[in-house]
C-alpha cells in the first residue's frame, strides 16, 4: 500500500479529505468522483455528479441499505 498524505479538511482542521472513487453509468471507473472529511463530526463532503459539484450533501449509512434478492431461475 502506498504511503499517501491525503489535504485536510479545510472546514473543521481535524480530519483528512479522503477520495472516493465510483463507476460511470457505463460501467466505466470514475477516479475521485468525490472527497469526503474523515472526522465523523464534520461530514464536510464535495462531489461530482454530471460535471455540477454539490457540497454537503446528507451522507447515508450504508449499513441501512437493503439489497433486493433476486430468484435465480434456471
Amino acid at each position: 500500500m502506498e504511503n499517501r498524505s491525503w489535504p485536510k479538511c479545510l472546514k473543521c482542521g481535524k480530519g483528512d479529505l479522503l477520495p472516493l472513487s465510483d463507476f460511470g453509468s457505463q460501467g466505466a471507473p470514475i477516479q475521485y468522483k468525490a472527497w469526503v472529511c474523515t472526522n465523523p463530526d464534520c461530514r464536510y463532503n464535495i462531489k461530482i455528479r454530471n460535471g455540477e459539484i454539490y457540497l454537503n450533501e446528507p451522507i447515508l449509512d450504508g449499513a441501512l441499505h437493503t439489497r433486493a434478492r433476486r430468484e435465480y431461475t434456471p
